[in-house]
């Protein structure tokens, strides 16, 4: 399902939006003045559309060109001369981009590091093949940690008996800080229809959970997040503790359910599911428009009890700290519940993460982990341009080729600093 030209407008200009929110950022008013010229005519925003829709596919279409025109201008770094690097990957597309940016970074720098989708993981696993490392048939590092959730995964044990977390090193700091805005979309008709605003109101209502209610068992589904995930595990845990026992999650393939979600929102149909950013998912549900964030109330939001009793289960908190959930999104996007908007999860950090025996081995790695941090707004416009691509392999090394060469100065710093810690 590809999205329009509209659409990437709309999802480019929400996106912003919900970075600079959620990390401070002064791109605010940037958002606000862009959001204002392309409600002030139609013809203003077809141009804006235009260029953001062919922006994208350069990425993609001219990336080989300007990757071949960098190797002209400047000397390769000798291939493997920092040693190897196994890498893995998250298998949730938004994180793809990121994954191949570093690795071939870090093949500048002079590492001999393997293709990521190679090795895709779930996290349920993905984190005791990071443990085990790649000379052991694991993998020595990955870009897609979401933490604090993930915390979870470094509970399990080895075959060794050694706990997964002992040999792992979180690198703090590093990727996107709160750039992991995550909650619930619901059809915008539906809720405005029904005066819905928060999932404790739809959970209270009969008349309401019933509409969503579609196998008869008397609760009302909402689409969650696959088996082997960490937001399924989470979302669990904040049924438990909301006491929202007429409400259940459906687990499935995020892509099949996600369809299913946008075919019902369209319609007007009423439908819940939980998304994130970045991701190109909002480029088709378009909140604002087709939906909206949903809230929940302030006492539902999960803290750090544990009331499912998982194994590290006091990582899923999102009460956790100075801040109860997020609260950064306006009414134009979010359902204002009695708390305003409470989209009930934390922004994440999303940051690398590393086997501690290959981290310590090679500290250029370990400073270019530090060095890298993409624009979210680039990274969000990369995920517009996969999904406009025929996502492959290549088009995801296409697009990360593209970023280098259209940010050859700061990724060259990267790697100038990175060596230089060797």
């Amino acid at each position: 399902m590809k999205t329009t030209k509209k659409s990437l407008w709309l999802a480019l200009l929400t996106v912003v939006a919900l970075f600079a929110a959620a990390c401070g950022s002064s791109a605010t008013d940037v958002v606000a003045d862009a959001a204002d010229a392309a409600g002030d005519a139609a013809s203003d925003a077809a141009d804006a559309v235009e260029e953001v829709a062919d922006d994208a596919a350069e990425v993609v279409e001219d990336a080989m060109d300007e990757e071949d025109d960098v190797m002209e201008d400047e000397e390769p770094a000798a291939a493997g001369s920092l040693g190897t690097g196994v890498m893995g990957r998250a298998n949730w597309s938004s994180g793809y981009v990121q994954a191949a940016i570093l690795r071939d970074l870090l093949v500048e720098a002079g590492y001999d590091i393997s293709e990521p989708a190679d090795a895709e993981f779930a996290p349920d696993l993905g984190y005791q093949a990071m443990a085990s490392g790649g000379a052991d048939g694991g993998i020595d590092f990955w870009a897609n940690s979401w933490y604090p959730g993930h915390l979870s995964w470094w509970e399990g044990e080895l075959p060794d008996g050694s706990q997964v977390g002992d040999n792992l090193t979180r690198i703090e700091g590093s990727l996107m800080q709160g750039g992991g805005l995550q909650g619930m979309l619901v059809t915008k008709s539906w809720a405005d229809e029904n005066g819905v605003t928060t999932l404790d109101q739809i959970n209270d209502d009969e008349a309401l959970w019933s509409q969503l209610d579609s196998d008869g068992n008397g609760k009302g589904e909402f689409f969650g997040c696959p088996e082997d995930w960490t937001c399924d595990d989470i979302m669990t845990a904040q049924i438990a503790f909301a006491g929202w026992d007429n409400l259940e999650q459906t687990q499935a393939g995020y892509d099949a359910m996600f369809a299913e979600f946008l075919t019902k929102a369209q319609a007007g149909e009423p439908a819940i599911i939980y998304t994130w950013t970045p991701t190109s998912y909002l480029a088709q549900a378009i909140p604002g428009e087709t939906t909206m964030w949903l809230s929940v109330e302030n006492d539902s939001v999960l803290d750090d009890s544990n009331p499912t009793g998982a194994e590290g289960g006091e990582a899923y908190c999102q009460r956790c700290g100075d801040s109860i959930g997020y609260q950064g999104l306006g009414a134009d996007t979010c359902l204002q519940g009695p708390d305003g908007c409470q989209v009930g999860w934390e922004a994440a950090d999303i940051e690398i993460t590393a086997n501690a025996d290959w981290l310590a081995a090679n500290p250029v790695a370990a400073e270019m982990f530090n060095q890298f941090k993409p624009p979210l707004i680039d990274l969000a416009i990369a995920g517009i341009a996969l999904d406009a691509s025929d996502g492959s392999t290549d088009a995801v090394n296409e697009i990360a080729a593209g970023w280098i060469a259209d940010n050859r100065d700061l990724a060259d710093e990267w790697v100038a600093a990175a060596v230089a810690a060797g």
